[in-house]
Formats: C-alpha cells, sequence, structure tokens
C-alpha cells in the first residue's frame, strides 16, 4: 500500500490525515487498516512509534462516523484503553487531529488528577473514551461510566498493561462489555503466555499483524559489547556515565527492584539519575520524566515494558546493563536512540551468564555485536569518584572511670569482636583499639603521639560516695553502684586500671587527624587515600 487512497476512508478522514501530516502508511497500518476497516477483530504486534495509533484511530473513527449515532450521557461508545496516563494522553492527542472534521467527542480519564471534571464530560455524553483501568474502574463502581452501548474494544500497549498488574481491572472491565456486536482490537509489543491468554479470550475470528523493527533503526545505531564479571558492571557503568559524551541516557534493567537499587546506586556515585518503572506512582514517574527532558538528570533506569512510555527524542546513548530475556526486545531498547535521522550509541554489559542470550540477540539482529575489552577494574574508577570524607563527630571527652570490682561491671573476657577480644583477621594483641574505646586509644593505634596533659573535670553533681577513690583519679566520682553505661554514646572502659584510664582520656593536640574505626581487612583503600568509598564501587574481597 503506498498511501491511503485506496482504504476508503471518508473524506474527513483523509482531511484529518492531511492536517496531521500523514502521507503514507506504516508497515503496521498497511497490514492492519484494511482488516480493521472492515470490521475484523485485529491482533497486532507491534512497538511504539511504529503509527499503530493512527491503524486503531481511523477504523474506530470510520466506524462511528458510519454508524451515525451519537453518545448518550455516561454511555461512550468506543472504548480506549491504556496503561498510563502519558500514553492515554498521546492517544487522545491522535483522535483530536485525526477526528478534526468530524463531530464526535472524546475524553481522556486518568488518575492522578481531579475526578469531577471527568464526571462532567461523561455526564454531557462522550463518544470516545480512552481510559486508564484505574480510574475507568472508578468511574464505574460510581455509576458514572456504563459500557453497555459500547461497539469498539482497543486494548493498547497489553504487555505492560499486565506488567503493571493491571490483569484483574482488565478482566472486570471486559465483563461489562458487551458480548455481541463488538469490535475489539488487541495490540501489545511482545506476546507471553499471560498476554496470548487474554487476547484469546477477547479476539473471535481475527487477523494477527506483526511489524519487525526496520533495520534501518538498528543500522544508524553504533552497537557494542563489554565482557565484565558480574563484580564490575556497576563500577564499569558509572565511568561510562562520567564521559562528557553522554547527554542523555536511558539504562535497562531486567526488574524493578534491579531498577531501584540501579539508580541509588549512580546517584550515590554522583551521578544524576531516576529510575522508571511500573511500580512508581503516576506522579513519580512524570516527576522523573519531567526532570530528564529539563536535564536535571542525565539518565533513566527503567524496566523494558516501562520505557515505552518515554517519549524522548533527543537520547543519545542506551545502556543494556541486564540483557533481555526476550532477544526483540533488544531491537526495542537500542531503538530508544537514533531517532529522527540522529546517530545513537548502544552498549551493553554482558557477563559469562549472559553469552546465551547475546547469541540470540545476534540471531535476531543477523549481526555481530562488537566487543570490546573488558573495562579497567574498579581500581581505575575510584580515584576519580572517591567524595571527600564528611567531618566526624568530636568524641566527648571526660569519660569517669569505673573501679575493678564495682558491682554491675562486665568481664573484660567474653566472646570474639566484644570487649577485650579481637576481630576475626586483627592481630591477638591486648592493646588493639577497638570502634568504642576512647579517641585516645584510636590515636595511639595510628601512630599518634598522646598528649600530656589531663583534661579538666567536668562539673558533676553530688552522689553518695560507694567506697574510696582509687589512686590517680582525684576529682572524679563513680558511678553509683549498679548503675549502667551511660545511655549518650559515651564510651565506658570497664576492668582497666585507673591511672591507664585516666592517661587514655586525655585529649588530641590540636590539629591531630581524627580518628577512623578500624578497618575490615576486606575492605580496600583507593590509590587516593583513605577507605572511604560508596559500597556497590569497592571490588569484591579476595578470599
Amino acid at each position: 500500500m503506498l498511501d491511503f487512497n485506496g482504504l476508503g476512508l471518508l473524506s474527513p478522514l483523509s482531511a484529518g490525515l492531511s492536517a496531521a501530516g500523514y502521507t503514507k502508511p506504516t508497515p503496521i497500518q498497511a497490514q492492519a487498516l484494511p482488516a480493521a476497516l472492515a470490521g475484523r477483530d485485529v491482533l497486532g504486534l507491534a512497538q511504539t512509534g511504529t503509527g499503530k495509533t493512527a491503524a486503531f484511530a481511523l477504523p474506530v473513527l470510520q466506524a462511528l462516523a458510519k454508524a451515525d449515532k451519537r453518545a448518550r450521557p455516561h454511555y461512550p461508545r468506543a472504548l480506549i484503553m491504556l496503561p498510563t496516563r502519558e500514553l492515554a494522553l498521546q492517544v487522545g492527542t491522535v483522535f483530536d487531529l485525526l477526528g478534526l472534521h468530524l463531530p464526535f467527542t472524546n475524553a481522556v480519564v486518568h488518575g492522578g488528577v481531579s475526578i469531577n471534571p471527568q464526571i462532567k464530560a461523561l455526564a454531557a455524553g462522550v463518544d470516545i473514551l480512552i481510559a486508564t483501568p484505574g480510574r475507568l474502574i472508578d468511574l464505574m463502581d460510581q455509576g458514572k461510566c456504563k459500557l453497555d452501548n459500547v461497539v469498539l474494544f482497543v486494548l493498547d500497549e497489553a504487555d505492560r498493561m499486565l506488567d503493571m498488574g493491571f490483569l484483574p481491572a482488565v478482566k472486570k472491565i471486559v465483563a461489562k462489555l458487551p458480548k455481541a456486536g463488538r469490535q475489539t482490537m488487541f495490540f501489545s509489543a511482545t506476546m507471553p503466555n499471560d498476554v496470548s491468554g487474554l487476547a484469546e479470550s477477547l479476539l473471535h475470528d481475527h487477523v494477527r499483524v506483526e511489524v519487525t523493527p526496520p533495520a534501518t533503526t538498528v543500522e544508524r545505531i553504533d552497537q557494542s559489547v563489554i565482557h565484565l564479571d558480574m563484580a564490575q558492571k556497576a563500577p564499569t557503568l558509572v565511568k561510562l556515565l562520567s564521559d562528557p559524551a553522554v547527554e542523555t541516557a536511558i539504562i535497562f534493567t531486567r526488574t524493578k527492584h534491579g531498577a531501584n537499587k540501579l539508580a541509588a546506586q549512580l546517584a550515590g556515585a554522583g551521578l544524576g539519575a531516576d529510575a522508571y518503572h511500573a511500580n512508581k506512582s503516576q506522579n513519580a514517574r512524570e516527576r522523573a520524566l519531567d526532570a530528564f527532558r529539563a536535564g536535571k538528570t542525565r539518565a533513566l533506569v527503567a524496566t523494558d515494558i516501562a520505557a515505552r512510555g518515554i517519549d524522548v527524542d533527543l537520547i543519545t546513548h542506551v545502556f543494556n546493563y541486564d540483557l533481555p530475556e526476550v532477544p526483540d526486545a533488544y531491537v526495542h531498547r537500542i531503538g530508544r536512540t537514533g531517532r529522527a535521522g540522529r546517530a545513537g550509541t548502544a552498549v551493553s554489559l554482558v557477563t559469562p551468564a549472559d553469552r546465551p542470550l547475546l547469541k540470540q540477540i545476534e540471531k535476531v539482529t543477523r549481526q555481530s555485536i562488537p566487543r570490546h575489552p573488558m573495562e579497567p577494574a574498579a581500581a581505575a574508577i575510584l580515584p576519580q569518584l572517591k567524595p571527600e570524607r564528611p567531618p566526624q563527630p568530636q568524641p566527648k571527652r571526660g569519660n569517669r572511670a569505673k573501679p575493678a570490682g564495682q558491682p554491675g561491671e562486665r568481664s573484660s573476657q567474653g566472646r570474639p569482636g566484644h570487649r577485650g577480644q579481637p576481630r576475626h583477621g586483627e592481630a591477638a594483641r591486648n592493646d588493639s583499639p577497638r570502634p568504642d574505646a576512647p579517641r585516645s586509644d584510636m590515636l595511639r593505634a595510628e601512630g599518634t603521639a598522646a598528649p600530656a596533659a589531663a583534661p579538666a573535670a567536668r562539673p558533676q553533681p553530688p552522689r553518695p560516695q560507694q567506697g574510696p577513690r582509687p589512686q590517680g583519679q582525684q576529682g572524679q566520682r563513680p558511678p553509683a553502684q549498679g548503675q549502667r553505661p551511660a545511655p549518650h554514646g559515651k564510651p565506658q572502659n570497664h576492668s582497666r586500671p585507673a591511672a591507664k584510664q585516666a592517661a587514655d582520656n586525655r585529649p588530641a593536640r590540636d590539629g591531630a587527624a581524627q580518628p577512623q574505626r578500624a578497618q575490615r581487612p576486606a575492605r580496600e583503600t583507593t590509590e587516593a587515600g583513605g577507605d572511604w568509598t560508596p559500597d556497590f564501587l569497592r571490588r569484591p574481597a579476595r578470599g
């Protein structure tokens, strides 16, 4: 089909096509329109951006125009159901353009906004209702929308609808549709078993049309593969995103949880990124998308199906953090870049476990994707990304010693890692610093000399004497009998000689380095010095 002239469209529709800028049918339109205009049910397999909206909008408008009936209040004649507000608004715009010269009214109803204007529109009579499942059920439950007169039903983005958990809502809505005299058009980018089962329950004597993404979409995208281990994926991605050439990017993960985790990791490395998936609220998705479009964030971390709602043309890079389990999804993913005649870049991070999937992808795309050597290990990345260590709170001074033998004291002997015992991997030394030891213990362990001056005694309210004071502790009172350590985070030294305790409580010299917690052997340091780095950027410990 070279143009729309041979389809027998009504003249107002032909005028609408011209006004909207349609010149010739896309492959999905060329296959679906003849059957749909003839009143047949249609099962269409095509991703977003192939022109499928017009493939069902034209038959809906033509059928309503031929029927020459108008909708009654609360009783729409056609129902178009989509999973998200973004898609619903886009489809509403297409109906406005194509139906410009027709007398029909359409309304877009979705959550996240007041329901009252939507109720008012339905009360006035709506020919074409474009709806998301949640808000439509709200309207049905209130008796403001009745589906008894629906003669045209379109379910778009069916796989995404089910991925978002809308299957029960879809079944509830479908149960209210007329069984006879209804034409159904069902569109999905993929056809897993649950989607296929839903399609079979809705369609009768249908025509199946399928469109493979054009090869030119892949040809103008520079693709590459980086082979690495699982532990190297996050640091390698951080380094890639740090390149100024990456202006805007979509990063694909296999799961919603993985998208959340990776977005948090990138934010921890100082790279602006938001997660974008079906479990996010509608408002959260809109905020993330608005920030992305405005350039406030450079990257969106998304799942396959959610990303189809992203209508952004200027995406310079696509990163496959996880390879898709369905090879066709690879083409859908990288098709987010290289749009409007521009070049794009797609990079896949491939672990040894992913290599069978990579072979399947290359079979589907009929090309060998160039390989690159494994990115340098985290040691080459960490010095560039290591933030300054935040200032440490100053430990309070003036801890009082507890004389040996007082009731309630704890023994210095115990389990490994408790008071008086070394942690695993530490040298068995009696003077090993503990994370909760006084500051002077830490400083002495790191080679910082302790000052000679003792701190001034902190004024204390009078307390009853509990026995003689030990030598060298004038000006300090022991805690009351049976008293537990203070709850304010002040470290207490139990079962230590009084003279040693007094020396331990001496303050550091002015300008002395702040103490750091004793490091576990598994933690490595960077060349830039220090041991503080986001955990996800650390290399795995070597046994």
